[in-house]
């Protein structure tokens, strides 16, 4: 499974990349800056997951999710967040993300949901978390 990692955090992308690699299955992890460097990703590498923070420099999260989901066969969306905030939460389900995680108390959620779509269809697990 192909999965972006899109945070300007390099600490939070380096670290959750690790812990990917630890997780059951063949994965593959690609790293993004901004939304801007995500969406170049995305068509590059073709990514079947795409993890995006909300507040980025240089594109935020929020505005990739809208071109991500504008394209054909989009990838699956993780928004992971430190402003888990009712409206943004709202926005992104607007704009059709597929999950919406808190950093700050959902990590595990986040990779118990990555080894579950490495494990099964992207349409079996649905959107429930939003």
């Amino acid at each position: 499974m192909k999965i972006l990692i899109a945070d300007d955090s390099k600490l939070l992308r380096d670290r959750l990349s690790q812990l990917i690699t630890e997780l059951p299955g063949e994965h593959i992890t690609y790293h993004a800056k901004n939304g801007y460097e995500a969406l170049e990703h995305i068509k590059e590498f073709k990514t079947d997951v795409v993890i995006l923070d909300i507040r980025m420099p240089g594109g935020g999260g929020v505005e990739a999710l809208q071109q991500i989901k504008k394209q054909p066969s989009p990838p699956f969306v993780i928004m992971f967040t430190n402003y888990p905030y009712p409206q943004y939460k709202k926005k992104c389900e607007q704009f059709g993300a597929d999950y919406f995680f808190d950093k700050s108390n959902e990590l595990e959620k986040l990779l118990t949901l990555l080894q579950t779509l490495d494990q099964n269809s992207f349409e079996a697990i649905g959107n429930s978390s939003i």
